[in-house]
């Protein structure tokens, strides 16, 4: 027994760094049972969708209402997180996502569910997470500091996909044996644990500077907003991962799609399906935990947005169920590639004085575009099916990504990543 806790401290100490600091850990812990809950909640609705309308297009339109608020508040939000302590910014965040999945546990339960309420409901968490997703993200250097940021990031990706494996697949089975309610009753209990986690956490809170008037808000947003543009490694960042979320990041809408229309699944084989693509991001999530040591590198972000435009290229033009699962998997580990090595080069070139609205910005081109690419995915998908829809959207990415090759790398990259000081 011993043996076995030297063996686990030394892996934490030369793999895992980040797990030496206890309020990450805490933090960590609580999201790796909440996220579960959430990816059950995810795949329910979406399939609870398709069951109310049989349709691509409404699909489509209950994930662009979920991300809408982000495209229009998100710059706003990052003001908030600059002001106030985040670690109670985001105990109010996740109270109200619990709240809004028990509310739809409790009307599904009673048969009382409704496309249109769905759709309330999803407008009201993209509020909250307008402002719960750039707090989270800018949290994590609070726990960790900037040695072993991107050793946490990729933690933190690590457990988001672990959850991706394991809820799709509890969900999908529950589905089909005991009904949506229980997905969405799970999900609101599992945030008992993240709550928990976060009035444990201890960490060191700048006194809140209060906001006074109209005036200073839009001041700090502009502020910002000319900080990202004077940087050029996180501009070219945060565009790049603007197009490619809008058209090569669409799995919510076109897998459930192409698992029903394509493959003729039902609600297991589409969330096994969904955690194909969660090992994959696993496994790419803890690789890259591994290479954090060596910093974040250039090559990983170029190389992880082609391959996710290359095998959504590839699944479009095949209808093999176990051939899609391991493409899935790849698109997948490519995803967590891209984006994990997107959300390190900006955090590592952010000064703290700009973080939180620079993550903001971050979360605008990462979910907040949703609402386009979303709307974009299931118009395409209703006229012409998913599997056109991801060689187009695969040849788009892949496009630009030669873009930025031939015309920005040199001047946005050429000199690696590097750090300010925080």
């Amino acid at each position: 027994m011993k043996s076995l806790f030297i063996f686990f401290d030394k892996l934490v100490d030369t793999t895992f760094p980040a797990l030496r600091h206890r309020n990450f850990r805490l933090f960590w812990f609580g999201q790796m049972i909440s996220l579960i809950g959430t990816w059950m909640q995810n795949i329910g609705q979406d399939w609870l969708v398709l069951k109310l309308t049989n349709s691509a297009f409404l699909l489509g339109v209950v994930s662009a209402l979920q991300f809408l608020p982000m495209l229009f508040l998100s710059l706003f939000a990052g003001v908030i997180i600059d002001r106030f302590p985040k670690r109670k910014i985001l105990i109010f965040t996740q109270s109200c996502l619990m709240a809004t999945a028990l509310a739809l546990a409790t009307l599904t339960a009673f048969n009382l569910i409704n496309y249109w309420e769905i759709l309330i409901l999803a407008t009201i968490m993209g509020f909250v997470n307008t402002v719960d997703n750039p707090t989270r993200q800018s949290f994590i250097i609070d726990l960790v500091g900037k040695e072993d940021l991107m050793n946490a990031i990729s933690l933190n990706s690590s457990i988001f996909n672990a959850a991706r494996i394991i809820g799709p697949g509890i969900a999908g089975v529950l589905i089909g044996i005991l009904g949506y309610a229980l997905c969405f009753y799970l999900n609101a209990l599992s945030f008992i644990a993240v709550i928990t986690g976060l009035v444990l956490i201890d960490v060191k809170i700048n006194k809140a500077r209060t906001i006074l008037q109209k005036k200073e808000i839009i001041s700090d947003i502009k502020e910002g907003l000319l900080y990202i543009k004077n940087t050029p490694i996180i501009l070219a960042t945060i565009l790049m991962m603007a197009v490619l979320s809008t058209f090569a990041i669409n799995f919510n809408v076109l897998v459930p799609v192409f698992a029903k229309n394509t493959l003729n699944q039902n609600s297991t084989g589409y969330g096994f399906l969904m955690s194909s693509m969660g090992v994959g991001a696993l496994i790419g999530a803890l690789i890259l935990a591994t290479l954090s040591k060596k910093g974040a590198k250039p090559f990983y972000l170029i190389a992880g947005g082609f391959g996710l435009c290359l095998f959504q290229i590839l699944i479009g033009f095949q209808s093999y169920y176990w051939l899609t699962t391991v493409l899935l998997a790849l698109s997948g580990f490519s995803m967590i590639t891209f984006s994990a090595s997107a959300n390190t080069t900006v955090q590592l070139n952010s000064n703290n004085k700009f973080r939180g609205r620079v993550m903001s910005v971050y979360s605008l081109v990462f979910g907040g575009v949703t609402p386009i690419g979303a709307l974009y995915a299931g118009s395409l998908a209703e006229k012409f099916g998913a599997h056109i829809t991801f060689i187009i959207s695969g040849i788009i990415g892949i496009l630009y990504l030669m873009y930025v090759i031939l015309f920005q790398y040199k001047y946005s990259y050429a000199n690696g990543i590097t750090d300010q000081d925080i």
